[in-house]
């Protein structure tokens, strides 16, 4: 823990001194945040989860098929940020009912999260073979050299859209560095769509979404020994359809200073002055194809829902 607190402390110490100031959506997630994002997943508004589902329910099988090595032999499914592993179960299911031998393996850095899939996993696939890694990406990323046999890697719920542009190429570089030419990545892109519906995914009727970003400070506030007001905090998200990014802010309503007891230090926020939380961006097909392309990947597959909401599109190294 005191590492993981370390991190924050120094991850704080430089995001606000930045300007604009930023901290990193990575460190919504407590346990208070891990509660509140999954009733944000259930709001009427927050499209992504329900329709990323709906193309695992309907293209379950096509998906497998597409991951799995044609040639048989040791196939392992790694899906990095893992969670409660709900979407990835219909895949799982399929496989084994393809007949596929293979093992599952899941990549959190919550050994809590990690402990409570595979007891999940336990009871309802026990016939699944899993081996969990607890790591962060770029532990779990250079491992996979090692690992034998194929592979596919999955990444899912438009987590790729929380990297900037330059952040996302580098990405899905170091996710291709480890590929071999049968292995796949499977990696879920929220798509363009109706400007206003997507503002209201990130900003919903219930307050719901403006209580997970707050409670950033909440976490400061706890771990850090800041004293954040939060009466004086405000949600903010914007979206611009010209670029496709989603932005959420804490907005201060009134010049204020606010001392972090961990770092010693007292930061000054003007009336009306943001805190950049979180980036979540959207796509085109033509642009997954062309960020494809710049990564050394090509698409396979791409699999979408009825209205096109979404895509689970299917990569490999792009050979000569």
């Amino acid at each position: 823990m005191l590492k993981v607190l370390t991190e924050l402390a120094q991850h704080v110490g430089t995001g606000l001194q930045r300007t604009p100031k930023t901290l990193s959506s990575m460190y919504f997630y407590d346990d208070a945040g891990s509660r509140l994002f999954q009733q944000i997943m259930a709001l009427p508004e927050y499209y992504p989860t329900r329709t990323e589902f709906a193309i695992f329910r309907e293209h379950g099988a096509a998906i497998a098929a597409a991951l799995a090595p044609a040639a048989g032999g040791e196939f392992a499914l790694v899906e990095l940020g893992a969670g409660d592993g709900a979407k990835t179960k219909l895949l799982l299911r399929e496989l084994l009912r393809a007949g596929t031998a293979f093992t599952y393996a899941p990549v959190d850095i919550s050994a809590g999260a990690m402990t409570g899939l595979v007891a999940a996993l336990q009871q309802e696939l026990p016939d699944l073979q899993v081996a969990p890694v607890v790591a962060d990406y770029a532990t779990a990323l250079s491992q996979l050299r090692t690992w034998p046999g194929s592979k596919a890697v999955l990444f899912l719920g438009s987590n790729i859209g929380n990297f900037g542009p330059a952040e996302r190429l580098d990405f899905l570089r170091k996710l291709a560095a480890p590929l071999a030419p049968a292995d796949r990545l499977l990696i879920g892109f929220d798509l363009q769509k109706d400007p206003r519906r997507i503002r209201a995914a990130y900003d919903d009727a219930q307050g719901v979404t403006a209580a997970f970003n707050l409670n950033l400070l909440t976490r400061l506030n706890r771990e850090l020994g800041a004293d954040f007001d939060l009466a004086h905090w405000q949600h903010y998200t914007d979206y611009n359809p010209l670029t496709g990014a989603v932005r959420s802010y804490l907005v201060s309503a009134r010049s204020q200073q606010v001392h972090f007891a961990a770092l010693d230090e007292t930061f000054d926020f003007a009336a009306w002055e943001v805190i950049h939380t979180e980036n979540s961006f959207k796509f085109t097909l033509p642009q997954i194809h062309e960020l494809a392309a710049e990564a050394g990947l090509r698409v396979v597959h791409s699999f979408t829902d009825a209205a096109t909401d979404f895509a689970d599109v299917v990569l490999a190294i792009h050979q000569e």
